[in-house]
């Protein structure tokens, strides 16, 4: 079969079986079995494909058409224009996580923020600790309740050389850490889908095939987050900043549990929510108090 008719069939396939972008979605796994850009495939359009590729292409067409996702079929997701591999054992990285760190980049470069640790909170693939490895040049701690996923971060490491400044620990969130003032900075993209969404509301790209651990924040998807709440201020440094990625609706409410006092007591003297390109509420921003305020 040329080229050309294995897309045909591909798209048609796809389209049948309720799957978004049809032709994109095609034109990767076809190019990933020719071994073809998008353009190379416009190019050898015309050109018959050896039955051992053809084969190849159609096995994982139906993994697609039983809606799992294309990353997981190939391995690899792209993120911040660089290659991560992935796994069912952590998600995949999605346009919102790079919004979170461009938050974190941006606001670096707007302030003079102290040179003391990073931690990658929920580190999954490990893209965010490995994206700030890379932009600061600097040591990064990423944590993770999977050893799975950690295990997919540490290859990711590898893969961008940054080996030597990730540090990889297994534990619930900060469960690891003594309480005091470790990190100046912490970002994370925790659990924050609500138990009803899990269910419901989610594709079934993400739904059947998406790590739930990674995705489970309890009744309202802020189960997790409470929990971080608790206990950064017990780990962040005085003007320690917390960046953190949230569900669209999740705004107020995530304003207003940074905003409240523990035991009588301001913690934060700044938390704001900022909005993503699409003008939804994507990340929480929180800075630890340098100095503690008349009450």
């Amino acid at each position: 079969m040329r080229v050309v008719d294995l897309r045909r069939l591909g798209v048609n396939q796809l389209l049948l079986a309720g799957v978004d972008q049809a032709p994109l979605e095609v034109e990767l796994l076809l190019g990933f079995c020719l071994g073809k850009n998008r353009a190379g495939l416009f190019l050898a359009a015309s050109e018959d494909v050896d039955g051992r590729r053809e084969q190849e292409f159609l096995t994982l067409l139906a993994r697609r058409a039983e809606h799992e996702p294309t990353a997981y079929i190939l391995g690899e997701q792209e993120f911040w224009s660089l290659p991560f591999l992935v796994t069912p054992a952590v998600l995949i990285p999605r346009p919102e996580t790079e919004f979170l760190l461009e938050a974190v980049l941006a606001a670096s470069r707007s302030g003079q923020r102290e040179a003391g640790p990073i931690l990658d909170l929920c580190c999954g693939s490990g893209v965010i600790g490995i994206v700030l490895a890379l932009e600061f040049g600097r040591a990064v701690t990423a944590v993770d309740l999977s050893a799975s996923a950690l295990q997919v971060a540490r290859e990711n490491a590898k893969r961008h050389q940054v080996a030597d400044r990730l540090s990889l620990v297994q534990a619930d969130l900060f469960s690891a850490f003594a309480a005091r003032p470790h990190f100046s900075l912490v970002v994370s993209n925790p659990p924050y889908v609500s138990e009803q969404e899990l269910r419901n509301g989610l594709q079934p790209e993400v739904a059947h095939f998406e790590p739930h651990l990674a995705l489970d924040g309890g009744v309202d998807g802020l189960d997790i987050i409470k929990r971080i709440r608790t206990s950064l201020p017990r780990v962040l440094r005085p003007g320690g900043e917390f960046f953190m990625e949230i569900g669209a609706d999740q705004g107020p409410a995530v304003q207003q549990l940074f905003s409240g006092d523990e035991a009588g007591e301001q913690v934060f003297d700044l938390v704001e929510v900022l909005p993503d390109y699409t003008g939804r509420d994507r990340v929480l921003h929180a800075r630890m108090m340098t100095l503690k305020q008349p009450r």
